[in-house]
């Protein structure tokens, strides 16, 4: 418990911050973009973090890096394609932390900060961004992969899966409980880790 509020342990809330407050405004701006009011309406298209911070889903994440923000509010009715727009919109969040992810990962190659605090936040930022992009990229409601294979799933069969949508968290809970939910994150966070090393790789001429 010495090291609880250590440097690295404080660090934690402005990477987790930044990292939520653009997952949860990509999923605004795009849901915003094809002519949905309601996260403009309900102050959600805006990058101050108190928009769509949920304290004890932060205070989650920060001790036992398994939490949640504010979900966004829309409504697809007012989409040309509902089932398009749905996609769009749950893709938007978690890419858009796998572009921060990228973002950090050139800047700790091209070691711009070399050692200290600030190299210490862009390594945790890095860390947080790729691990909320691939957790959220899981098809367990609530979470956006969820939505996204709903999306993608014929009629009868995207209806079957909505009815799992109440037992999602518990799934999740005790997918967390039993230590199985990095038995299926570990892996598929090497994959991303190992595509963005070689995506920056070839943005930066290493070969």
């Amino acid at each position: 418990m010495a090291n609880f509020f250590g440097p690295e342990m404080l660090l934690r809330i402005p990477a987790l911050l930044i990292a939520i407050t653009f997952h949860e405004y990509a999923h605004a701006r795009v849901s915003d973009a094809m002519g949905d009011p309601t996260p403009r309406w309900t102050g959600r298209l805006s990058l101050n973090p108190m928009a769509h911070l949920d304290p004890v889903g932060l205070l989650m994440l920060w001790i036992f890096r398994f939490g949640w923000a504010k979900p966004v509010q829309i409504n697809p009715s007012y989409y040309r394609d509902p089932k398009k727009g749905i996609l769009l919109v749950s893709l938007a969040g978690p890419l858009s932390n796998l572009f921060l992810a990228f973002i950090t990962m050139v800047l700790i190659k091209l070691n711009l900060f070399f050692s200290g605090i600030l190299s210490t936040f862009i390594h945790i930022l890095f860390v947080y961004n790729l691990v909320l992009a691939v957790f959220n990229l899981i098809p367990i409601p609530p979470l956006d992969g969820s939505k996204i294979l709903m999306s993608l799933l014929p009629g009868r069969q995207g209806y079957v899966f909505s009815q799992m949508e109440a037992y999602g968290p518990l799934i999740l809970i005790l997918l967390v409980y039993f230590g199985l939910l990095n038995i299926i994150l570990d892996p598929l966070i090497t994959f991303v880790h190992i595509g963005l090393d070689t995506l920056s790789n070839l943005i930066l001429f290493r070969f």
